[in-house]
């Protein structure tokens, strides 16, 4: 197991936009398999490789539907509206209440460079939305109506 460093928000790398990967190769297996160690350690839904200082288009998502990555994805329909708390590993205490579609379709690759396309619903949905907009240098607390810091 590998666990990497999350970034935290005020590091540029979190606002730059990712480049398409065109290897799947080891190196890609090995990013994924670090994300999925560091998602799982801090305890997230969903890891973007910005975070993790890699400009790559690549995330993963953990969530009760099961463990996903998904490589150079893109959102191809959206439908109805979900508002809700957000939280971030790279911006870590606060949270903040965001607007996302209550479902939507994606296309990604795995890592063997295999083509597939998913539904995803709900917190699913939240949480693919909120990775992938990592990819583009986006944080959900651009989108967010107000930021607070998180409460036990």
């Amino acid at each position: 197991m590998a666990y990497r460093n999350v970034v935290q928000v005020g590091d540029d790398v979190l606002r730059k936009k990712c480049f398409e990967v065109t290897k799947f190769d080891a190196r890609l297996a090995q990013l994924l398999d670090d994300m999925k160690d560091t998602v799982r350690r801090e305890e997230g839904a969903g890891l973007a490789a910005p975070q993790v200082g890699v400009l790559r288009r690549a995330v993963v998502v953990d969530v009760d539907e099961g463990f996903f990555e998904m490589v150079n994805p893109v959102i191809v329909a959206s439908g109805g509206a979900q508002r809700g708390y957000e939280g971030c590993l790279s911006v870590r205490g606060r949270r903040g209440i965001v607007t996302r579609p209550l479902t939507v379709t994606v296309r990604y690759f795995d890592r063997s460079g295999k083509p597939h396309e998913r539904k995803a619903e709900g917190f699913f949905a939240r949480a693919v939305c909120h990775e992938l907009d990592h990819l583009d240098g986006i944080l959900y607390i651009d989108r967010a109506e107000r930021v607070e810091r998180e409460t036990d």
